[in-house]
């Protein structure tokens, strides 16, 4: 798939994530069958703006530093659990196949 196919695949996979879920980097990378984190979060820097990207984050469960504040914001608004900073992907990691 080239720069163009790859960079759609992954907005459209974040769309996907409903509200009170999140997805790692990875796992975005893995649905999408092609890249890993470190490309997504590059594709969601530059072309994230459109999409819900505060439903992506670390495998750690923590926010990237840049916008960790507003994503926990956002994130709260939409029903996820965030502790101490950090959110418990046991129950908010979504599963594409539900």
């Amino acid at each position: 798939m080239d720069r163009e196919e790859y960079v759609e695949a992954v907005l459209v996979a974040v769309e996907s994530i409903p509200p009170g879920s999140v997805a790692t980097y990875g796992d975005i990378a893995a649905y999408v069958g092609q890249g890993g984190p470190r490309q997504i979060g590059a594709i969601m820097r530059e072309y994230g703006g459109g999409v819900p990207w505060w439903r992506v984050i670390r495998a750690s469960g923590i926010p990237a530093d840049e916008v960790g504040d507003e994503q926990l914001e956002l994130l709260r608004g939409d029903g996820v659990r965030v502790t101490n900073g950090k959110v418990n992907l046991r129950h908010s990691r979504w599963n594409p196949e539900e």
